[in-house]
């Protein structure tokens, strides 16, 4: 479910003439969502390394839209606080990560630049950076569920819902606002 959803993101951003960026990151994520979809035990750094391209795709498309969009206070408050907050919180995953470390390192950092990159987007696309925020806010709670759950406690509900609302809502967002308009 989680594939096809993204997959079909994919495909409209495609079929609709959207920057071939958009839909190469969203492409990449749906191929992180197959191997995600497995054992995560098996596939989870494959997944991560897809979504590690996916984000690199988002910081490249962003940075080319925001490109002259100019300095101001708020954009760098808030780029500095996600900045800070999501560091402050992989430091303080360091003690689950265990040899997830260093891809976790990576991938923090890849997906805060997209974040930044997105928060400086201009006013036209807080779509765009709205998406980008809950796509974060979603792999936050999954690196919770992932690394600080014990490996014999169920699942929760909750948190699984919230992190696939977050992610595909995310994504739906950035999509929609980057859509070329109809014509």
């Amino acid at each position: 479910m989680k594939v096809s959803g993204i997959a079909i993101l994919a495909l409209i951003a495609f079929a609709s003439g959207a920057m071939w960026l958009l839909w190469a990151a969203l492409a990449a994520s749906a191929v992180g969502d197959a191997f995600l979809a497995g054992r995560p035990e098996r596939w989870l750094l494959p997944g991560m390394a897809a979504f590690f391209l996916a984000h690199v795709f988002y910081v490249i498309l962003f940075w080319q839209l925001g490109e002259g969009a100019g300095w101001s206070w708020p954009v760098k408050i808030g780029q500095a606080a996600l900045v800070l907050g999501g560091a402050a919180y992989i430091r303080w995953l360091m003690p689950w990560l265990g040899k997830m470390r260093v891809p976790v390192l990576a991938y923090g950092a890849v997906i805060l630049m997209m974040g930044a990159a997105a928060i400086a987007l201009p006013a036209a696309y807080w779509l765009v950076s709205l998406g980008a925020l809950m796509f974060i806010a979603s792999d936050a709670i999954l690196a919770h569920q992932l690394f600080c759950r014990p490996a014999e406690a169920p699942p929760q509900k909750l948190p699984s819902y919230a992190v696939w609302f977050l992610y595909f809502s995310g994504q739906a967002a950035i999509t929609l606002g980057l859509l070329p308009p109809a014509a």
